[in-house]
């Protein structure tokens, strides 16, 4: 669970401001931290199906954002991809 003083961070860095949280940038920093943090619960509980769900619910969220994004300002996409580490 991301904490909220992590959750106000994130979004102060990635959103321009603390008040910024429907940026696309603040919103897909937000989702891949949550995505990353649930890595580790699926780890410990790998049956844990619906949860699972959820997470791919999260994904394809993200993906959806991403593209967004990518259609809409090609620099920032690229940016936010290299500091979030998103693709290898």
């Amino acid at each position: 669970m991301i904490s909220k003083e992590q959750k106000q961070e994130i979004i102060a860095k990635f959103g321009g401001d603390e008040k910024n949280t429907g940026s696309t940038q603040a919103q897909i920093a937000l989702l891949t931290a949550r995505i990353n943090d649930l890595q580790v619960h699926f780890k410990k509980n790998p049956k844990d199906h619906a949860g699972t769900r959820g997470l791919l619910l999260m994904v394809g969220q993200r993906r959806r954002l991403l593209k967004y994004l990518k259609n809409n300002d090609i620099n920032a996409y690229r940016a936010l991809i290299a500091e979030l580490g998103l693709r290898k």
